[in-house]
């Protein structure tokens, strides 16, 4: 049977890439989207993108009847810890009940889809040195709206799962970056640097909290500059997670590291800004 894919948050970073990778290894994909994302959609044989607002229960229920997917990956949502902060409400009416129109809309189909879902490292909080990397067991206390809306998604899978027997398995994703990735840290230092090496920008970057572990790379000599705007109110001091049940499961392994990541992300806003 040909696979069929539903890709919530298409528009996205990850769904953006996902949609193209699918489409070329032979799968028929229908991308949904909430908002037009920064690039335009590709136009390719069997790929095409349909509006689909989750927090619409009947468009999402009319999207899922008429795809009738054999899988369905689960992409779409309000990211961003501090945009939960500052709007909980939204967030939570995106991620959960947005999931849960979701799986309503998969629930009515005779033959129920593979659902892959994007959880996160925010479900686990703070997590002493002597625990990294974090494991699949390790107890869930996120510490932001975002964190917990993600937590309700998985115990959702988990509920479909068992009453009505939706195959669905949940990627607890932690950082993800590269060309063309926006609004994280990475990706703000990279364009703040491109914009001093322009001229565009004084020699100076402003910046978050820079005690959680992150990497930098720059060719340039800038003051780093801690920025109250960008402070959250709590934030995962150590965010490093373990790939060895995955990569048993999958055999997946890393193809890039974090410095040739980075370089990538010089390159690519030097390019399009």
């Amino acid at each position: 049977m040909k696979k069929t894919a539903f890709v919530t948050g298409a528009e996205g970073f990850i769904g953006s890439h996902l949609v193209v990778f699918l489409q070329a290894t032979g799968w028929k994909v229908v991308g949904g989207y909430r908002l037009p994302g920064v690039n335009s959609f590709p136009v390719l044989r069997n790929l095409e993108f349909i509006h689909c607002d989750l927090t619409d229960r009947q468009r999402v229920e009319q999207a899922i009847r008429q795809c009738g997917p054999t899988h369905v990956f689960h992409l779409g949502a309000q990211s961003s810890p501090t945009v939960s902060w500052a709007d909980p409400v939204s967030t939570f009416e995106s991620n959960i009940m947005g999931s849960l129109h979701l799986f309503e809309a998969i629930r009515q189909l005779k033959r129920p889809p593979v659902v892959v879902s994007a959880c996160s490292s925010a479900e686990y909080g703070h997590v002493p040195a002597s625990a990294i990397p974090v494991t699949e067991d390790r107890a869930l206390r996120p510490l932001h709206p975002y964190g917990i809306s993600k937590v309700c998604l998985e115990l959702l899978a988990r509920e479909y799962f068992l009453d009505y027997k939706i195959p669905a398995i949940n990627l607890r994703l932690f950082n993800t970056t590269g060309p063309g990735k926006t609004n994280d840290a990475p990706s703000d230092f990279v364009r703040q640097l491109i914009r001093v090496k322009r001229g565009l920008q004084k020699p100076a970057i402003d910046v978050g909290n820079l005690k959680p572990r992150r990497a930098a790379l720059s060719g340039l000599k800038v003051k780093i500059r801690s920025t109250p705007s960008l402070m959250r109110p709590s934030d995962e001091q150590i965010i490093f997670g373990s790939t060895k049940k995955f990569r048993k499961r999958t055999g997946w392994k890393a193809m890039f590291s974090i410095k040739q990541t980075l370089a990538s992300m010089l390159e690519y806003w030097d390019r399009v800004m």
